[in-house]
């Protein structure tokens, strides 16, 4: 009953509108986070990018994508790069070790024989890093 009153065509239809829906709203969440994560742009340019994007839908989001579109992922890396030392930085402190205990742990290693000199320089400068 159902397939006689919704032909497969519509069904198709319906998909590729949810989809696109899907992709707009991706959009609009990729560009919102780019424009408050961006250091380079004041206050004053963010609120006019994000009213731009919110009275004229489409071509903010196509002029967005040109004028800014090349370092979004610069900037999505660099503030993934930041976390990330955030995060290594609190692990370290709440573990406790240090570089001096990682160096005589290595120390250690070596006067048992399981590390040779080069491998504990080299693992000596990283930490030293």
């Amino acid at each position: 009953m159902l397939a006689t009153s919704y032909p497969l065509l519509d069904l198709f239809w319906t998909i590729l509108e949810i989809f696109l829906f899907v992709v707009y709203i991706w959009l609009l969440i990729a560009i919102f986070s780019d424009i408050f994560r961006s250091h380079d742009m004041g206050g004053g340019l963010k609120a006019l990018w994000v009213l731009f994007v919110f009275v004229i839908p489409f071509l903010g989001i196509l002029t967005y994508l040109i004028a800014r579109g090349g370092s979004m992922h610069e900037r999505a890396v660099q503030q993934a790069k930041q976390q990330q030392e955030a995060f290594a930085g609190y692990v370290k402190e709440t573990a406790g070790t240090s570089a001096t205990d990682e160096l005589a742990k290595l120390a250690d290693l070596k006067a048992k024989g399981a590390l040779t000199d080069a491998e504990f320089e080299s693992q000596k400068a990283k930490l030293l890093a």
